[in-house]
């Protein structure tokens, strides 16, 4: 089975000590094959991620363990974009250079707001506000992937529990619609299974919905920040894939998805 982690991040991401090289060791102790890593990124000010990537640095540290690993580890370059569908026009401007392999989009900020503040302040609505910017990220952004789909849920479960799938059904639809339309895929985020939530990120519910519609492009990432946790429940994101019925996941080279078998 090859192994593949499509999201860590190390202390290139504002809220992660963890060093490049440690993580690759460490990946390939947990018999990982290959590792992308995704640092947090924002051209918005206000975001709490601004202004701590400096891509030089970053993409040294992925050329210097590629180099070191490569008979053992196949190391990706990749970002994760905070709501890179506003700002568009300065995410190209800083990305285009770069060579990236690959893209992660998410929202974490509703209206220059953690999710975490914008959800208790206003729970009622926050879930479809949430849902509701997903659907603008995913209309217009440059991204490959959608990042830890129901994110809402990780700030909302302790004080509100799980979300009702079928209240929102409507629009999580339009979303993935929008997606495959797009040729934008889906990961299946396990961080989830390393907290309270117990369930992954997005739930079942959304990954068979995902399915039906036609959508294929499925990464898999722990979203680990710390070097323990590099490829956390991998194997368990791979089972619920071929459980929902997907006989691949997906890799990226320079923004092209390429095709794993399970």
């Amino acid at each position: 089975m090859y192994l593949m982690d499509y999201h860590h991040h190390t202390n290139h991401s504002f809220d992660s000590k963890a060093i490049m090289a440690e993580v690759c060791k460490k990946a390939i102790e947990n018999q990982i094959h290959e590792i992308c890593f995704t640092e947090h990124f924002s051209v918005n000010p206000l975001a709490p991620t601004y202004g701590h990537m400096v891509f030089e640095n970053y993409l040294g540290d992925i050329r210097s363990c590629q180099e070191q690993f490569q008979s053992h580890l196949t190391v990706k370059a990749g970002i994760e974009l905070c709501e890179p569908h506003l700002l568009k026009e300065q995410y190209v401007e800083t990305l285009k250079p770069l060579d990236l392999d690959f893209i992660l989009g998410s929202v974490h900020n509703l209206n220059n707001q953690k999710l975490r503040l914008a959800l208790k302040e206003d729970h009622s609505t926050a879930n479809e506000r949430y849902f509701t910017e997903l659907y603008h990220m995913v209309s217009t952004a440059d991204i490959n992937v959608i990042a830890h789909f129901d994110l809402m849920k990780r700030y909302a479960y302790n004080e509100n529990g799980l979300y009702d799938f079928r209240q929102y059904q409507e629009i999580i639809e339009q979303i993935l619609k929008k997606a495959i339309d797009r040729n934008i895929g889906m990961e299946i985020n396990t961080s989830g299974l390393r907290s309270g939530l117990s369930q992954t990120l997005p739930s079942i519910e959304i990954i068979q919905l995902y399915k039906e519609l036609g959508g294929e492009i499925l990464t898999i990432g722990s979203d680990s920040h710390t070097v323990e946790t590099v490829g956390a429940n991998l194997t368990d994101a791979l089972t619920l894939a071929k459980d929902c019925g997907f006989n691949y996941i997906y890799k990226f080279e320079k923004r092209r998805p390429i095709a794993v078998k399970i």
